[in-house]
């Protein structure tokens, strides 16, 4: 069984239609390379512009994604454009059912 993850992205200004276009190629990477698992991803957008990602890791797959240079360069480009951060900096994470806008994949 793999492992359920939920990333935020936050764009660096002028980055948020190259962030919208990584995370689109982000699960179709992952998932040919055998590094997820065929659970469709979702991403979603807050208020702020951060873009929420949330996916199914395949078993292994964390640590091969990190020695994967194709998966090392992906990861490159989002460091270009975005940066990580937590969920609890999220404004609608403190609502009891949190709302996000849906991104088509």
């Amino acid at each position: 069984m793999g492992v359920m993850v939920i990333v935020a992205y936050r764009p660096k200004p002028g980055c948020e239609d190259k962030l919208e276009d990584l995370v689109r190629e982000h699960a179709p990477c992952l998932r040919t390379l055998g590094l997820m698992t065929d659970r469709p991803a979702q991403a979603m957008r807050a208020k702020d512009g951060t873009i929420v990602e949330v996916f199914e890791w395949q078993d292994g797959g964390i640590e091969a994604a990190h020695s994967s240079p194709r998966v090392v360069e992906l990861w490159e480009r989002f460091a270009n454009v975005c940066d990580y951060v937590p969920l609890r900096e999220l404004p609608e994470a403190e609502a009891l059912f949190a709302g996000f806008e849906p991104i088509a994949l």
